[in-house]
Order: structure tokens, then sequence, then C-alpha cells
């Protein structure tokens, strides 16, 4: 397939998602083969969270408008301007989907196919029908790509290289079962704020962002944020009240009454406003509907540490405080060359021989 044509098809999705939003859905005029999908892509957001629970019809959404604004054709020139894919020969490239958040493989699944390969899906059960559906219309739009495109429900056979997603400990098993073939390997990750008072209320409400969409569920949200000595925490409770709805989601209170008490029967001391509870405490990953948080007293010595443990953090969100830092309210925003784990993976997928 030419690198223009699978462009084309992917700028077509877009075109196609960019009809849906949480207000409203419209039909537009010129958007191939709407006929056929339309409705059908209508009823199945209707249906997400009667597949999983945590897929609020908010929540999908969100990731169906995100991707609508990723595939345009200005975004996806962007992204490939550097890579030269004319000297790949096809491999078939196995996928092994999460399923935390709505949509979470689909940059690896269009990763391999604007690379030139054949993909070979094994999706999440948590997420396994939106994928499918962008699947099938991608292949009403170029029907080569039926040929490239393989969903398998067992364990990945007949591959050249893999893309594997899971825990630290699935990632285990992945690094022993896939040690004779090309890989990228992603484990946890966790995504961090600094702060440091002087931030303004409309920092710390998309502060907010990032903390709850997905219920925290992603990679890319805030787990842990970075405060000074002596930081006064009003503001950011302030800030973030207007997020106070989350906890009307039943999941999502179930896990904030749950952990809450967990930390209360170990005596830990906590920070409670109804909904988050923040508790100080070292580590990178904080259960749901909660936030670590850890005083510094040196920008520097933090941002050495930041550096140092960077295999265990996705994003580190601040008001330009360390390099390559990202904007409050961004981390669920990612642009194409945002890649997880910061892995180039179109680097990868152009070095298979």
């Amino acid at each position: 397939m030419l690198q223009k044509t699978k462009i084309n098809s992917f700028v077509a999705l877009g075109d196609f998602l960019s009809q849906f939003s949480l207000d409203s859905n419209h039909r537009k005029q010129g958007v191939l083969n709407n006929d056929t999908f339309f409705d059908s892509f209508e009823a199945l957001l209707e249906l997400s969270q009667s597949h999983n629970g945590w897929f609020t019809k908010e929540q999908v959404y969100f990731a169906v408008n995100s991707w609508a604004e990723a595939l345009t054709e200005n975004n996806l020139n962007e992204w490939l301007l550097n890579y030269n894919f004319s000297k790949v020969t096809p491999k078939k490239v196995g996928l092994i989907l999460a399923g935390n958040i709505p949509l979470v493989g689909f940059h690896d699944f269009l990763s391999v196919l604007i690379a030139g390969h054949t993909v070979l899906v094994k999706t999440s059960s948590n997420d396994q029908h939106l994928i499918k559906f962008f699947a099938n219309y991608l292949i009403s739009v170029d029907k080569d790509l039926e040929e490239r495109i393989t969903f398998t429900d067992g364990k990945l056979e007949n591959f050249d290289a893999v893309i594997a997603t899971g825990s630290n400990n699935t990632a285990r098993y992945f690094e022993y079962y896939f040690k004779n073939k090309p890989s990228i390997i992603r484990k946890n990750r966790n995504s961090v704020a600094i702060l440091t008072g002087n931030e303004t209320q409309e920092d710390l409400v998309n502060l907010g962002e990032d903390i709850f969409r997905y219920f925290g569920l992603g990679c890319r949200n805030v787990s842990k944020i970075f405060v000074p000595k002596g930081y006064n925490f009003d503001s950011f409770f302030n800030a973030i009240f207007a997020y106070q709805d989350v906890i009307h989601y039943e999941k999502y209170a179930n896990n904030y009454d749950y952990n809450k008490a967990v930390f209360l029967m170990s005596n830990f001391k906590l920070l409670d406003n109804g909904f988050l509870t923040l508790k100080e405490d070292s580590s990178y990953s904080s259960p749901i509907s909660s936030v670590f948080y850890e005083f510094y007293e040196d920008l520097e010595i933090l941002r050495n540490r930041l550096k140092n443990e960077g295999d265990q953090i996705q994003c580190i969100v601040s008001n330009h405080l360390i390099d390559n830092s990202i904007a409050f309210g961004q981390t669920q925003k990612p642009k194409l060359w945002d890649y997880a784990d910061n892995v180039d993976t179109l680097k990868f997928l152009n070095s298979i021989l």
C-alpha cells in the first residue's frame, strides 16, 4: 500500500469520528460509508458501558473525540515527516493490548499499519469492541487492509515482532515468552505533577482533569503530586471541587469507600474532601480515588530524582519546571508523536528485518 493511501484511510476514519460528540451526533455530508456505519457506531457508543463498567458515555466520547482530532491529514503528515518506510519489508506484528481506558491500544494498531506491516491483534476483554469497529471501518475504506488486519482470541502465533502492554508481572512473562522476537514490552507507569504554590486557579482545575479523566485508570493520569514544604492544599481542594460528581458513579464510589477504609484502618493520615483522598507516600502508584503527595525542598534535587526514576513515570505535569513537562490538563490529549514510555514505536517498526 502506498503511504498516501494509508494516510487517506485514517483521515477518513477521523472524519467519520468527528460526527460524534457527547452533546449530539450529527451526520456530515461527504463522510465515506456513513450509511453503513453511522447508526451502528452510535449504538456501540450507547452500549460501551455494558461491555465495561468503567467506559461511561462521557469517557468513551472523550476518547473518540481525541482520535477524531488526531486523525487529520496535517497531524499524520507532521507525525510521519521524519520517517522513511520505503525500505520496509512487511512483517506480521503481534499486538497485546491493554484495556484500562477506551482505545488505549489504537496508537499501536495505527503505527503498525502506517509503517507498512500486517497487524495481529489480541485485544483485552475489557476493550475489544471499539477497535474492531475502527478496523471494519478502515477495511470498508480500503479493501487492501483486510489482508493486513487480523484479530485473535487465542495466543499469538506466527508473528515476526510484538508490542505487548501489561502490568509489571505480565511484562516478566512477556519478556521471557517473546525473548527471541523483536519487541516493545510496556510495564506499569504513572504520571506526576509538580506544584510550587504559585499555580493559578485555572492550573489547578486543569490538574483535576489530569487526575479524574478515565477515573484515574490510565498511565497518563496524575497519581502523585510533589509540593513544596509547608504547601497549603486549600487551593487544590477548592479547584478540584468541580469534579465532585465523580463520586456519584458507583464503581468509583466503591473504590473511594474501600481504599479510604483501608488507609484509615492502617492509621494513615489522610486529607479528604469526600471524593478524593490525599496520602503522603513515596511511591508513584496510588489506588483509584486517591492521589499520593510528597514534599520537596530543593527543585533541582527533585528534577534529578525524577530523571533517575524515569522508567516509572509516563508524564510530568508542571508550569515548565522540568524539561519536556506537560501543561496542566493536557495529559490525556497526547499528540501522535507522544509515544508511550518514550519509546519511538515507528522507529522500532522501521527497524524490523
